[in-house]
């Protein structure tokens, strides 16, 4: 029984992990897409967004599948747990990226000025989004709780940018009043890529989750956190 779940485990987490791979393309994505306003990758995001809730639909069933055969306690109980949870925010950054996508494919502008694009730091936000999901799959494809943790450092640049965009935005409005709508519809964007950065954040605090759990395990020091020495 020991080493069919330990298959299980194994094949769970390669899952999850071209799960993160899928997302993150399509975050890369839809981010040059929205920097250059090109109409063909966005629909490239779009049409890739029924493979990542397929893959979500997938994993769940596999969770629930291991849960019902297996009955995982302690350690593996707590890495399935992390593994569905990662799963559902993964899915949710897909639907970030999709909504970005959707944007571009929408706006009426040929080109978004390149001045306003650098006031509001777009492409640095875009940066930081993905340089924090490549940590977190770093984080847990090493299990180590030092790249979890750096995650959520990483978070408080997304909220600078994003308090100070509509402040940008609303300074450009003043001068170009005809871009209205698409100034709005930049602050929806603005707000997918900082509502992601909170998602990177929960995946982290699940890797921590399970990374934590698992060196107190071996450790020997589970005792000092559980009274009863369980996990």
């Amino acid at each position: 029984m020991v080493k069919f779940i330990e298959s299980e485990l194994v094949l769970l987490k390669k899952q999850i992990g071209e799960m993160w791979t899928l997302v993150y393309n399509q975050l890369d994505r839809a981010g040059e897409a929205v920097l250059t306003l090109d109409r063909e990758l966005a629909q490239q995001v779009l049409v890739r967004e029924r493979r990542v809730n397929a893959f979500e639909l997938k994993i769940d069933s596999d969770v629930e599948d291991i849960i019902a055969l297996y009955n995982p306690v302690a350690i593996d109980l707590r890495f399935v747990l992390a593994m569905m949870k990662i799963n559902t925010d993964l899915e949710r950054l897909g639907d970030f990226a999709e909504g970005i996508a959707r944007f571009v494919i929408n706006t009426k502008e040929v080109a978004l000025d390149s001045e306003l694009v650098k006031n509001l730091r777009l492409g640095e936000m875009v940066s930081q989004v993905l340089s924090m999901l490549e940590l977190a799959k770093k984080a847990l494809e090493e299990e180590n709780l030092e790249l979890a943790t750096a995650v959520f450092a990483k978070d408080n640049l997304l909220d600078e940018i994003n308090v100070e965009a509509t402040g940008v935005l609303a300074d450009y409005l003043k001068i170009h009043p005809e871009s209205a709508l698409t100034c709005l519809n930049l602050v929806s964007v603005f707000r997918k890529l900082e509502r992601s950065g909170d998602h990177i954040t929960n995946i982290a605090e699940e890797i921590v989750f399970f990374i934590d759990a698992k060196v107190l395990k071996h450790s020997g020091r589970t005792d000092e956190h559980y009274p009863d020495g369980k996990e």
